[in-house]
């Protein structure tokens, strides 16, 4: 039992459990959206969303590493981690990515026939995206689309019908994944080239590549608006566009094509409040708002 308890502790450092913070808020804005009144889903929706969502995660972080292993051993940046590094095999990863899988395809079952009709579609393109950025700049768009997946699966999840309500907010959460995604990928310019990989940064330069950063931000603010209207909320949730409005031109204003230091805090500080403020601002309205 120690033996498999670090492993799995080694699989969680890993795949950075810890991020599953970027997506499950929009996840639960989605169940926020869909549920009128607001207490109308029942609390096991809410528990296979929430299993739906670490699953998926999950699957998607390890299958990365899996895929990504000969990759990032010849990237100094990437070379400490787990597989590359020797500290983890890739038969245990393979066997949480069974796990993992197998709790998403659970909870989507158990969600309804739509949910569970839809699951592998998802799973397409969660661990297709780890392929992408060897044929493809538009990677980080995928990663993207598979990421927005989450607040339109939350939202079939409650509601079992659709509404251009989930595909808006899961169109901004694209163009907020793929935005910082780009920034992300500044860091692996120069093995991109040698590589022969493809990215923005790679594609572009690294300069016009933030150019496109800034505009895929841009036009998630546009659509979190137009959910906003779309969905009829009021003063509280627009305040909070107005936060992620701040909280993204900061994080813009931190990456320099001269100066990538502060990257980490852009991407992963930032990015977390920007999901966890809009999730709350979201509560808020739909608490206090009737």
């Amino acid at each position: 039992m120690t033996a498999m308890w670090m492993r799995t502790r080694l699989i969680l450092e890993m795949i950075k459990f810890e991020h599953t913070v970027f997506a499950l808020p929009f996840a639960l804005i989605g169940v926020l959206l869909a549920a009128r009144p607001l207490l109308a889903p029942g609390g096991m929706t809410l528990v296979w969303v929430l299993g739906a969502m670490v699953g998926a995660r999950s699957a998607a972080m390890a299958f990365n590493r899996l895929a990504d292993a000969e990759i990032d051993a010849k990237n100094p940046r990437t070379a400490t981690r787990h597989i590359p590094a020797g500290l983890i095999g890739r038969a245990p990863v393979w066997a949480f990515l069974a796990v993992a899988t197998a709790l998403f395809e659970f909870s989507a079952w158990r969600l309804n026939p739509l949910c569970f009709a839809l699951s592998p579609i998802a799973l397409l393109f969660l661990f297709g995206y780890s392929y992408t950025k060897r044929f493809t700049s538009l990677c980080h768009l995928v990663l993207g689309v598979a990421t927005g997946i989450a607040p339109i699966g939350a939202w079939l999840a409650v509601r079992g019908d659709w509404s251009p309500i989930p595909l808006l907010l899961g169109a901004a959460v694209m163009l907020w994944i793929g935005g910082f995604d780009i920034i992300y990928a500044l860091q692996d310019y120069e093995l991109d080239v040698r590589s022969g990989l493809f990215s923005i940064p790679r594609r572009l330069g690294m300069s016009r590549a933030l150019v496109v950063s800034r505009i895929m931000h841009a036009a998630m603010i546009v659509l979190l608006v137009m959910v906003g209207a779309q969905a009829h909320l009021h003063a509280l949730y627009f305040i909070g566009v107005v936060v992620v409005v701040a909280l993204i031109a900061y994080e813009q204003s931190l990456v320099k094509p001269t100066d990538l230091s502060r990257i980490n805090l852009a991407f992963f500080t930032l990015n977390g409040w920007v999901s966890i403020s809009l999730f709350g601002f979201v509560l808020l309205d739909r608490i206090f708002v009737r």
